[in-house]
């Protein structure tokens, strides 16, 4: 019903109510600004919204985040630093595990499995040092002992030498000596230092014995978990180049444990020489000597010095004339070794020329020591395969 032009809904009508607007509501220039500020927050939330992002090519952002970089980085590099020995130990174990791996494997192909045969390489590792045992430790206890208990004899026999009283009679090396050593047990701090350096060395064996259990028994658990290790390893890689990464590494391993296997023999071989040469020139202790020698063969480059230096210690205390021609026989059997045996073996073995060889253990012993130099020639070996099979070829495909 219509009346003075205005509409108003009748009874019963189901027409909806039209709304009436305020008037001038659509002139307001407020709406529009309400409207979208109401529109932005989300219903529930009592909060705005986040603002613009930082500018990430800002000079505080970037510095902030290089500083926590820095840090962290530093913060790494000392933690490796503490865990140096630890490092050393576990890497030794899995080196040792890759050279008793393919025993491994050749047993798990006989149709025996991997536990069984962990354990029959493990008792056939333990069964030969304990052959070693019987062959070496009788004969090294028992020159041991005549050793130090002939060092004063040694001695005497020294200083009886003609040519060191001539050198005493124009130098008077003796009275200077006997003189020092005088004035070093009466001064108290030399005694204290001397007791704490007799503990120290004690430590040194104790410490080198729970190494070395260490390290037998991480080399168990790395043959035992080896296949599992790997698959680990190998599922962070893509799918796509997994197994390209999978036939590099397991080269790269062969050549590591091949790598473990002839620095043995070459160890080996210069013990043997080395105690058939003590026999023919007649110097005593030659078990001793030899398995020291042997010990020390173990590191790259500098093995046979340092087992030079120990048998003509023991040498000149007998007769210097002997001691100059174990020092020759020495510094001739190491140009052999490091020049000749050695590269031809690594390059049967792990497949690196024999220059490589030479300058990855001088570079490897000048950077980390007797690690460095252990580990270089498996490194060189490695590098040395991403080489051949991955940047040739791509530069090649180019």
């Amino acid at each position: 019903m219509t009346t003075n032009g205005s509409t108003e809904p009748t009874e019963g009508s189901t027409q909806p109510a039209e709304a009436v607007k305020p008037s001038g509501a659509g002139d307001s220039p407020t709406a529009p600004a309400a409207a979208q500020s109401d529109s932005a927050v989300p219903i529930g939330t009592a909060h705005p919204p986040a603002g613009r992002p930082l500018n990430r090519r800002s000079p505080y952002y970037v510095g902030l985040v290089g500083g926590f970089g820095v840090l962290t980085a530093y913060g790494l590099w000392q933690a490796v630093g503490q865990l140096d020995t630890v490092l050393t130990l576990v890497v030794v174990a899995l080196v040792l595990a890759l050279a008793l791996n393919p025993l491994v494997e050749r047993l798990m192909e006989s149709g025996m499995s991997r536990p069984r045969a962990v354990a029959a390489v493990a008792g056939l590792v333990v069964a030969v040092f304990v052959l070693l045992g019987l062959v070496v430790v009788p004969p090294v206890t028992q020159q041991g002992g005549e050793l130090a208990r002939n060092a004063p004899n040694y001695l005497d026999n020294l200083l009886a030498d003609p040519r060191l009283r001539d050198l005493e009679s124009t130098y008077h090396v003796l009275d200077k000596a006997r003189e020092e050593i005088n004035r070093r047990l009466t001064d108290g701090t030399f005694m204290s230092q001397a007791v704490g350096g007799v503990l120290g060395a004690g430590l040194a064996v104790v410490s080198g014995l729970f190494s070395t259990i260490t390290v037998l028994v991480l080399t168990l658990y790395f043959l035992a978990s080896l296949p599992s290790l790997k698959r680990a390893a190998y599922a962070l890689v893509p799918a796509s180049r997994r197994p390209r990464v999978e036939s590099l590494a397991e080269e790269i391993m062969r050549r590591v444990g091949s790598y473990a296997i002839g620095q043995v023999l070459v160890a080996t071989t210069n013990a043997c020489c080395s105690y058939i040469m003590m026999k023919i020139v007649g110097i005593p202790y030659a078990a001793v000597l030899a398995v020291a020698v042997g010990t020390l063969g173990l590191i790259p480059m500098v093995g046979a010095t340092l087992g030079a230096i120990l048998v003509a210690v023991v040498a000149v205390f007998v007769d210097p004339g002997k001691a100059l021609i174990a020092l020759i026989y020495f510094l001739i059997y190491q140009q052999v070794e490091n020049y000749l045996v050695a590269p031809r073996m690594m390059q049967r073995t792990v497949s690196v020329p024999g220059v490589i060889t030479v300058i990855a253990a001088l570079a490897g012993g000048t950077l980390a020591g007797v690690l460095g130099a252990l580990l270089a020639i498996p490194t060189a070996a490695g590098l040395l395969l991403i080489y051949e099979e991955v940047l040739v070829p791509r530069q090649e495909a180019h």
